[in-house]
């Protein structure tokens, strides 16, 4: 047995604390978790930063994706704790992951930075933790810029979330100001977690990740009994059953222990393998072989479902098993991503991928593109409809090209559907009040409908609007920012299904429709999107021997259109001063010959042509 094991062996559950911590996108998280794992003497000091940052995309973006988790020893008046940290991504697109990892905490530290004050995504994950019933300890961070101002955070956590300011801690993650006094504060507030390492095993899936040597890794809470080497355990959720091959803690690595038992939280991983990361459901319980009866499964958690759909389709089309096997193992690791093949004429074989949101599928794109070299043509995000048909069936469609035509018209006599639905979502905006008017403009001019507006301090505004999905997407995000030079914060939530006014608009080059290119739109946008359209492709598309039309259509309505003259071979050249019917002549006899060539003529547009129209 070694040292470390045997420490964590003399600690009683009494002394365990889980807990972790949130806060809005870039107030300090993993700095943070850096200086406690330092503290503890966890990680040597003045190492690698961001140490629970795994994946390129996050290091070089400075954001958390995936929720990391880590043990830590701590003596606190001469006795030994067992910590046990988990750094939660700060970004709404993965709110998901900071649900689950509420569930396997019983204490959360509130962050906020004290230059920024509190900002949307403080105030959801606020309510998200109040709803689990966890114990928050209000920690303000960054009070070494010149600019921090502790005492409008403190009054603020009071006013808005009824927080003590006399239990928040303040500290500076990067300069190490006042840490020390954050472990302290966790122990007398946050509660050991319940549970009996004497009752049957029962334990909770928390996440999941894929080991091309050992298969899938599994992170697991223990409620009650343990589980150590070679047990038999079996899953309430698929009913199949497994050996275990090895159990341990994540110190900051994977460190194994001999067996792990109630109110721990460590890994464990099979041996036969658990080969399809489908089998391992998160939020699922899992028991020893023989004790299903006794145990009762606890409640899991919901699916995140995708909000936002784009085609992607490989540059070359010789690439395209590289790429799918590179898709399939990123989604191994990745469960939120759906996967569909899709085929289109124009741009060959490719697949439909569903996301969270714009910024989980731009991290997608860069983790394809650096860790597997991947080049590919993404579309532009859409968003999924519904179909009302008349005999009252419902369809959800994802796939612009599946949108129903006219021909099967609305309210007709001969009309099959009755209505289509689009997504709505619940916004929350929090800025300042000086931006009050443009970020009003910018959700109006968006489709908005306007819920609510609150002062929660003098200067700051909280913001609720109803908007459409789709012109979320398009990237609203970017223009909230810019209108507000950065200050404003963005939360959303799904909300419901409206009746709405949408349709169809597409791409025709010679009145042949170019599928790649379908987008669902609402029937104000369908002009201007339209005309920007045919602009821009018309800068793609090479001249040719005959006249080139491109036009865009919504619906059965042609909203824009543009000529490519064709070239043209000067068959007056040869004549000098002749009768005007011989020139005539002439003209006509080289018109006919157009009209020949257009007929038999088939316009065939490279791929370079849709790579530069769907280049942002």
């Amino acid at each position: 047995m070694g040292n470390l094991e045997r420490r964590i062996a003399d600690i009683p559950l009494e002394r365990f604390r889980n807990f972790c911590i949130v806060a809005h996108v870039d107030h300090g998280k993993s700095t943070l978790s850096d200086r406690l794992l330092e503290l503890t003497g966890t990680i040597a000091p003045g190492g690698n930063k961001q140490i629970l940052d795994k994946l390129d995309v996050e290091r070089e973006r400075g954001i958390t994706v995936k929720a990391q988790t880590c043990s830590m020893l701590y003596n606190y008046k001469g006795q030994d704790y067992l910590l046990h940290l988990v750094d939660t991504p700060g970004h709404v697109d993965f709110r998901a992951e900071v649900s689950r990892s509420y569930a396997s905490c019983g204490g959360a530290l509130l962050l906020v930075d004290a230059s920024q004050g509190i900002q949307a995504q403080t105030v959801a994950n606020f309510y998200l933790a109040f709803a689990q019933g966890l114990r928050l300890v209000p920690i303000v961070n960054k009070i070494d810029l010149p600019s921090a101002d502790v005492g409008r955070a403190l009054e603020q956590m009071k006013d808005t979330f009824e927080l003590d300011p006399a239990s928040a801690v303040s500290v500076s993650a990067r300069t190490g100001l006042n840490v020390e006094a954050i472990l302290p504060a966790v122990i007398e507030q946050v509660p050991a977690p319940l549970g009996d390492h004497l009752k049957p095993l029962k334990l909770l899936l928390v996440d999941s990740w894929y080991s091309n040597y050992k298969g899938v890794i599994l992170l697991v809470r223990i409620f009650d009994g343990q589980i150590k080497a070679g047990d038999h355990i079996t899953s309430f959720a698929t009913g199949l059953r497994y050996i275990v091959g090895e159990v341990g803690i994540m110190y900051p690595n994977q460190t194994p222990q001999k067996s792990l038992r109630a109110g721990q939280v460590g890994y464990i991983f099979f041996n036969p393998g658990m080969k399809r990361s489908q089998e391992a459901k998160v939020g699922d319980t899992y028991t020893t072989v023989g004790a299903e009866k006794l145990v009762e499964p606890l409640p899991g958690f919901e699916e995140p479902k995708a909000m936002v759909f784009v085609a992607a389709f490989p540059v070359d089309q010789s690439d395209y098993a590289h790429i799918e096997d590179s898709i399939n193992q990123i989604t191994l690791n990745d469960r939120s991503v759906t996967l569909q093949k899709e085929s289109s004429q124009a741009l060959g074989a490719g697949w439909r991928l569903g996301f969270l949101g714009t910024l989980h599928c731009s991290v997608f794109e860069d983790r394809l593109r650096q860790e597997h070299g991947a080049s590919l043509l993404i579309t532009p995000p859409t968003v999924p409809f519904k179909v009302i048909w008349k005999d009252g069936r419902e369809e959800t469609i994802s796939n612009p090209a599946e949108f129903p035509d006219d021909e099967a018209g609305r309210g007709g006599p001969s009309g099959a559907y009755l209505e289509l639905q689009e997504p709505y979502v619940s916004v929350t905006i929090t800025l300042p009040e000086e931006y009050l008017g443009k970020v009003i403009e910018l959700c109006e001019g968006n489709r908005g409908e306007q819920k609510e507006l609150s002062f929660f301090t003098a200067t700051q505004v909280i913001l609720k609007y109803d908007l459409p999905l789709a012109q979320l997407v398009d990237d609203f995000f970017g223009k909230l920012k810019s209108t507000t030079k950065g200050y404003a914060s963005l939360d959303y939530e799904e909300s419901d299904w409206r009746k709405s006014n949408i349709i169809k608009l597409q791409l025709l080059v010679n009145k042949e429709p170019v599928d790649a290119v379908a987008r669902v739109v609402h029937y104000s946008q369908a002009e201007r999107l339209g005309r920007q359209w045919v602009t821009k492709f018309r800068e793609h598309v090479d001249r040719q021997m005959y006249e080139v039309v491109i036009q865009a259509t919504a619906g059965r309505r042609i909203v824009a259109r543009e000529t490519i003259k064709p070239f043209r071979k000067d068959v007056l050249s040869k004549l000098h001063a002749s009768d005007i019917s011989r020139r005539r002549k002439l003209l006509e006899k080289q018109k006919e010959g157009r009209k020949k060539l257009k007929a038999v003529g088939n316009i065939s547009i490279d791929q370079k042509a849709f790579q530069g129209f769907l280049a942002k």
